[in-house]
């Protein structure tokens, strides 16, 4: 797998904003295949920071109820928290 099909998306909600401003920690939604190495490749070649720490969860599929019968169920997706060294930030969610 190559190292730009890794990341797929940043997340920016108010509990990753607050991290990236006090714990210097990013989340990112990543492939499913990837593993914590991968990620962290990934993430210093994108945007040339020094990655200290990675945590990785599977977030599990929820379903959905379309009237009586109809359930659609979505899919599982991963997601990553990356910590950065300390001094390294990522320009990208700066004034989100």
């Amino acid at each position: 797998m190559h190292i730009y099909e890794v990341l797929r998306r940043p997340i920016t909600t108010e509990k990753s904003v607050k991290q990236s401003d006090t714990l210097n920690q990013y989340t990112f939604e990543v492939d499913r295949r990837s593993n914590k190495h991968l990620v962290k490749e990934a993430v210093e070649a994108a945007f040339d920071v020094k990655v200290t720490d990675v945590r990785m969860m599977t977030v599990q599929a929820k379903r959905k109820r379309y009237g009586r019968r109809m359930v659609i169920s979505k899919p599982e997706w991963k997601k990553a928290v990356v910590t950065l060294a300390k001094g390294n930030r990522i320009q990208f969610f700066e004034g989100v």
